[in-house]
């Protein structure tokens, strides 16, 4: 699976999540608060199991959903990522 995360100067970054350090996967990675993170599964047609663990605690009135729009005009440079990602609203 890969993470697209973009952290809080704006920096896309590429992790990629799985069982084969060998091949530069990470069994597990760290997403910062405030971080936008977006996966996908890395092979088509493929599946991934994930889980998400937080601390401390998580309630839903933090939670923000990432829309469209606003993410292209705040990060422009991510563009494609972005429209892969997300859907229109």
């Amino acid at each position: 699976m890969t993470l697209h995360v973009i952290d809080l100067e704006g920096a896309l970054k590429q992790l990629t999540v799985g069982p084969s350090a060998e091949r530069g996967e990470q069994f597990q990675a760290v997403v910062r608060a405030g971080w936008w993170l977006g996966a996908e599964v890395a092979e088509p047609d493929s599946y991934s199991l994930a889980g998400c663990t937080v601390a401390p605690g998580f309630d839903f009135e933090d939670f923000e959903l990432g829309m469209r729009d606003e993410l292209l005009n705040t990060y422009p440079a991510h563009r494609e990522i972005i429209l892969k990602l997300t859907s229109e609203t």
